[in-house]
């Protein structure tokens, strides 16, 4: 059970559709509570609520009803200006298919958070874009753009651009969605190094061997949570990693 000072702490959480007459039910009044650190996978068939459990907890879209406190921040209450404040600087997206801008480079991708902050005081974006590309292990390609990067690389730079605003929580969309085996285990081994660091991480995954990576399971059917529990035995993505034989990409 999560304490008062929760990340994410969801009550009666709903999202109603309209499909001309008919109301879809994508997310039946769920209770979700994340603490600080936890590294959670949410999991479900195609339809079960996960993409609109992600949606509203990246303030992407509205519950129809309940409650949703981030760093406890009513975010439900908050207008369009207010969401889009939480969104660049409490939360970090990282997505199956990068969203790089193509022609520009890795630091300036990874700056472009950074433009939109109107928390304060101008800060040094070049200082600290090239200080979270350092993070993710891409010091040395701060200059190359997507295409002279592997998948890999640019999904570590989708990642640091995720991390520069020092947000309280990090939500991954399919994050090794596009990788081979052996890039998935290397997103997943940075994804659980900074998890170790403190880092709140909550992905989307509809692979079970990249969910038992994380540290807790919430598998969504029907619009509500079927099970919530401890991963039992989880993967180890740094051994794997360096145990993995050279070549191995299936």
């Amino acid at each position: 059970m999560a304490d008062s000072q929760a990340v994410i702490r969801i009550e009666e959480l709903t999202r109603t559709y309209s499909e001309g007459d008919t109301a879809v039910h994508a997310l039946r009044h769920v209770d979700l509570s994340v603490n600080p650190g936890e590294m959670l996978a949410i999991m479900g068939a195609s339809g079960s609520g996960k993409s609109t459990l992600m949606n509203l907890l990246g303030c992407l879209d509205r519950p129809s009803s309940g409650r949703y406190r981030l760093d406890g921040l009513r975010v439900d209450e908050m207008n369009r200006r207010e969401l889009a404040d939480i969104r660049n600087t409490r939360i970090g997206f990282v997505f199956q298919g990068f969203n790089l801008l193509a022609r520009t480079s890795a630091l300036d991708n990874v700056e472009l958070p950074l433009l939109y902050d109107r928390r304060g005081p101008k800060v040094d974006r070049v200082k600290l874009a090239r200080a979270a590309l350092e993070r993710v292990g891409l010091a040395d390609r701060l200059h190359h753009q997507p295409s002279e990067l592997s998948g890999g690389q640019q999904q570590r730079v989708a990642i640091a651009r995720a991390l520069v605003m020092q947000p309280a929580l990090l939500l991954a969309d399919e994050p090794t969605g596009n990788l081979d085996t052996r890039t998935s285990l290397e997103v997943m081994a940075l994804f659980q190094e900074l998890n170790q660091a403190g880092m709140t991480i909550l992905l989307v995954t509809h692979e079970h061997d990249i969910a038992e990576c994380a540290g807790r399971l919430v598998e969504l059917r029907d619009g509500k949570i079927l099970r919530d529990q401890p991963v039992e035995a989880r993967r180890d993505a740094v051994a794997e990693l360096r145990d993995l034989p050279a070549g191995a990409d299936e």
